[in-house]
């Protein structure tokens, strides 16, 4: 029987879990596939902690080159994280001739365009459904049985820290301080989270989204970002009393040429399934003209989930190779060619419905003056509410407009933060409602 060895860079917790799956299914994969996919070496600069998994048969080591040189290995599984040493070992690896099969979405969307190009010219597969939604299979989706339409929209819950922190926040009227403080201690939020909470791990994954949905290019530095730190529990109760949820967003749209490419705090329709989506899962919403909207949900992260989709891209590439087959499929799914570069519409120029937070002294007239502003930009008011007057005789003001352009309502909300009358720097959520 042909034996396909693999070789592992990074034994983290994901690491850990492709040991476990590949030891515990063996039998299965080889019922699967017709070939015996084997464990080879696992390279980490920490080979002798317990990390409660069978290595018994596999070489531990801490050089690299043992798997990135060795002839005998043919597949190499990333999954350091970061750019460097991630991005050297994987273009060293592609040089000698070894598909490679990665979760680092931080290191494809940066450079990714530099790592195909070397897989192309080196004739190896580069894999990474794992980069995206965990154990969900959407990228594999996107480039296989959903290869025949065109997309409109790629919407997504991609991130489970801040789905977790939000959740909770929604759940138990808890602040965001409170909640990340408790996701840290649990596991579910990094020591330093600035990459999830500010939104840059979400971006990454919507750069890799976009450019197998729409067969673009996308440079990280062009996708809108904005993290969660600003929500309070205050916008999360008003979102539920107006039948709103807050949710981070990644948001690709198709629009007259240009793509939408943003991610920010959003606002959806307590009855859209989207808003269902709780805790550490995430999910992905496609929109394609023939097979209309589909959604991808599942645990978003995680040692299990995550070694499913690795070992899944495993599976792809032992089946290719056993038939003498290779690149059967260009990483986006778009001969390379065909890439293009496709322009992104300025943040300016999105149009959205708006929810908006005032902290205002209780006057006669302020109501007045702030939709005065509002109207003078062409922004017109869908509900307002106010709320009761706090022991400093300030009111909390919350407005809910029709659609009205980013540019007009920054201006606009830039005037009104200059009022006397406004005691903080005002709010403002996007609310997405037409979904289809």
């Amino acid at each position: 029987m042909e034996e396909i060895k693999v070789g592992l860079l990074g034994f983290g917790t994901i690491g850990a879990g492709v040991v476990k799956l590949l030891k515990q299914n063996s039998a299965l994969l080889t019922e699967k596939t017709g070939t015996r996919i084997s464990l080879k070496t696992i390279v980490d600069l920490d080979i002798t902690t317990d990390r409660g998994v069978d290595t018994e048969g596999i070489i531990l080591t801490r050089n690299a080159d043992d798997v990135l040189t060795d002839p005998e290995i043919s597949v190499i599984i990333e999954l350091i994280g970061g750019y460097e040493p991630a991005r050297s070992f994987a273009l060293k690896a592609i040089a000698h001739g070894k598909h490679l099969v990665t979760a680092n979405k931080a290191l494809l969307a940066v450079h990714g365009e530099e790592i195909y190009a070397a897989a192309k010219e080196n004739g190896v597969e580069v894999l990474f459904e794992a980069a995206v939604g965990g154990g969900i299979p959407v990228l594999s989706a996107i480039k296989g049985n959903m290869a025949g339409n065109r997309f409109s929209t790629v919407l997504g819950i991609v991130n489970g820290t801040c789905n977790y922190i939000l959740t909770r926040m929604t759940q138990e009227g808890a602040d965001f301080a409170e909640v990340l403080k408790s996701a840290q201690e649990m596991g579910y939020a990094e020591a330093d989270p600035t990459f999830d909470i500010e939104g840059v791990d979400t971006a990454h994954k919507l750069c890799l989204l976009l450019s197998l949905c729409f067969g673009t290019r996308i440079d990280l530095k062009d996708v809108y970002s904005e993290g969660i730190t600003s929500i309070t529990s205050e916008d999360v109760d008003f979102a539920e009393t107006f039948g709103y949820r807050i949710k981070l967003l990644a948001i690709g749209k198709m629009d007259g040429g240009k793509i939408e490419a943003r991610v920010h705090p959003t606002m959806i329709p307590i009855d859209y399934p989207l808003a269902d989506v709780h805790g550490v899962f995430n999910a992905v919403r496609l929109t394609g003209d023939f097979v209309g909207p589909v959604m991808f949900y599942g645990r978003g992260a995680g040692m299990e989930a995550t070694a499913s989709a690795v070992v899944g891209d495993i599976v792809d590439l032992s089946r290719s190779m056993c038939a003498g087959i290779t690149r059967r499929c260009a990483p986006l799914g778009y001969l390379d060619g065909n890439v293009t570069t496709l322009p992104i519409k300025p943040m300016g120029e999105i149009v959205s419905k708006y929810y908006i937070r005032f902290q205002a002294l209780d006057r006669p007239g302020v109501l007045a003056r702030i939709a005065g502003a509002l109207g003078a930009r062409g922004i017109s008011i869908a509900s307002m509410l106010q709320s009761a007057r706090s022991a400093a005789d300030e009111v909390p003001i919350v407005i809910m407009t029709h659609e009205a352009r980013e540019d007009d309502m920054r201006k606009a909300l830039g005037e009104i933060d200059t009022f006397e009358v406004i005691r903080a720097r005002s709010t403002f959520i996007r609310i997405e409602d037409n979904l289809e």
